[in-house]
């Protein structure tokens, strides 16, 4: 059966409004190579790789990130089943192989399902990036 044009453009309407309606919220399922602008890959964590840096890299990451990062970074947390793309395996390869600079943009500006973490203090979130770095070999 063959919809007539009226009905056609009533259909994408429609399918444009919910699209519109979702807005971010949205689930994304198709999304492209997470990149960083040049900028933002080449930036040097300030913070010192401390002990103490560490610690509090840690408390950020298991009070914020442990739900779909998973207690220990890899991507396994209780939400991350739900999640389309599954989150980020701090301990591999990939993750490691990104710049200070690179992890804290991705941080700080988030994309789908992670949220951007900028109302965390800045000192919060460079200690979160030596806390994900340590995590390499894990």
């Amino acid at each position: 059966m063959r919809m007539a044009a009226w009905q056609t453009a009533g259909v994408v309407a429609l399918a444009a409004g919910v699209v519109l309606a979702l807005g971010p919220s949205a689930p994304v399922l198709a999304q492209g190579a997470w990149v960083a602008p040049a900028a933002e890959k080449s930036k040097k964590n300030p913070l010192p790789d401390d002990k103490a840096t560490l610690e509090l890299g840690e408390k950020v990451a298991k009070t914020n990130c442990i739900t779909c990062h998973g207690a220990k970074g890899k991507g396994d947390g209780a939400a991350a089943a739900a999640l389309n793309p599954k989150p980020a395996d701090w301990t591999s390869k990939r993750v490691q192989a990104e710049s200070d600079g690179e992890i804290f943009w991705k941080v700080s500006t988030g994309r789908g399902a992670m949220p951007s973490w900028k109302f965390l203090p800045e000192k919060d979130r460079w200690a979160v990036v030596h806390y994900i770095h340590s995590l390499g070999g894990k």
